[in-house]
């Protein structure tokens, strides 16, 4: 047993947090404020590497409690917005200690890779001009590429499913290119694929398939003012990503992209590619991305703001949806919106590829650099953070050498 769970009997570790007196509560709440501040320092390689840690911390050493159960938390963290892997985190907090281990949970695996986005951000605002940092992310740029196709390709296996989602990823992508928003996107796919499995149809329904696409297409040309930057702004607009999106934290680019740089252009292109490679160099979450860009936008408080904007509704929706676990797994409806939502993230991602290889893909060194990470990843299964490492190292020698 280790140090963290000195003291505390095997049997004590599947008792209810409300039956435990007062000693135990705190040592429950120690202990996972250590794991989960050790998993958000050393969790690289994403939310499937994450989770695949949390499983040996958790269910294999500690047994805090089965894989059965975890499996079940893992499965529900599917079923509302936001990033897996930090959703199954305070999953177990609250799991252990109620609403103060899901707080602490939550918050020790994300203040890691929060604190270290930060300091790069900083580096990055100061730095970004000299020679050496544009070589590090030309190299690093290229291999972001071939790691975001790659998440691309996994979730398409899981998200194609059947027609119905098929049909939708295709019309989300369509949709897309007519400046349609992204969160009626995500919505309506969910309610399609809901309305037809609810039907028990799989083809040939008309009425649902025409729902996604009933929207007037006057929308693909409204314009509204830019809103000004600030840290106030910058919440709200982290806080509404939070509370719709689904799927890979990759997905989170494709909202970036449309707001940010097209619509309130208040990066650019280049500085969301950026920030990109730096939320996937370091640990921990990919959402963590928020950190970064908030601070670009809005200083520190846009750095704080952003990152409670963006990891707030998964707190919320953790505490409100795991006593309705078993229930929610066995829906029919949620099965079937959540599906259509799936689909439609993969139809989001696909299109932000496209827009940032575009910025990224520059000349015949990048596009090398991107087949051969592509290869990497694709068929020896490298861990991506040692391919954007190598990337980066790649870049600032071929800087030094020109």
């Amino acid at each position: 047993m280790s140090q963290e769970t000195e003291g505390i009997r095997p049997e004590e570790q599947q008792i209810p947090y409300t039956a435990l007196n007062s000693q135990q509560k705190k040592q429950r709440l120690r202990e996972l404020a250590v794991v989960f501040l050790k998993l958000g320092t050393i969790a690289f390689g994403g939310p499937a590497a994450h989770i695949a840690m949390m499983d040996d911390e958790v269910a294999k050493r500690r047994q805090w409690m089965s894989r059965e159960k975890l499996l079940d938390l893992l499965g529900v963290t599917n079923l509302i917005p936001g990033p897996n892997s930090t959703e199954l985190a305070i999953h177990i907090g609250y799991e252990r200690a109620g609403w103060r281990g899901l707080i602490i949970a939550g918050t020790c695996f994300i203040l890691p890779a929060m604190s270290i986005v930060w300091v790069l951000a900083i580096a990055y605002k100061q730095y970004q001009t000299l020679p050496q940092a544009e070589g590090l992310l030309y190299g690093i740029k290229p291999v972001i590429i071939a790691i975001v196709l790659q998440a691309l390709w996994k979730l398409g296996q899981k998200a194609i499913k059947d027609v119905p989602t098929g049909i939708v990823a295709v019309a989300v992508i369509v949709a897309f290119f007519f400046g349609w928003d992204e969160i009626v996107l995500l919505l309506l796919a969910g309610l399609s694929v809901m309305l037809v499995k609810s039907l028990g149809r799989s083809r040939g329904n008309a009425a649902a398939w025409l729902l996604p696409l009933s929207l007037p297409l006057a929308q693909a040309g409204h314009t509204t003012p830019t809103p000004p930057v600030g840290w106030l702004n910058v919440f709200l607009f982290f806080l509404k990503i939070g509370s719709v999106l689904y799927g890979s934290g990759y997905v989170l680019l494709a909202f970036l992209q449309r707001d940010l740089v097209e619509r309130n252009q208040w990066l650019t292109s280049q500085q969301l590619l950026d920030a990109v490679a730096i939320g996937q160099f370091t640990p921990g979450p990919v959402f963590t991305t928020a950190t970064f860009i908030g601070y670009l936008l809005a200083g520190h408080a846009g750095a704080i703001a952003a990152t409670i904007g963006i990891f707030l509704p998964a707190f919320v929706l953790v505490g409100i949806i795991n006593p309705w676990v078993p229930k929610l797994r066995q829906s029919t409806l949620v099965g079937g919106f959540l599906d259509g939502v799936n689909a439609a993230s993969l139809g989001l991602m696909a299109v932000v590829s496209y827009t940032l290889g575009r910025t990224a893909l520059i000349d015949i060194v990048t596009v090398v650099l991107a087949i051969v990470s592509a290869i990497a990843v694709f068929r020896f299964k490298i861990n991506s953070a040692w391919l954007v490492l190598a990337g980066g190292i790649i870049g600032l020698i071929l800087q030094l050498v020109r």
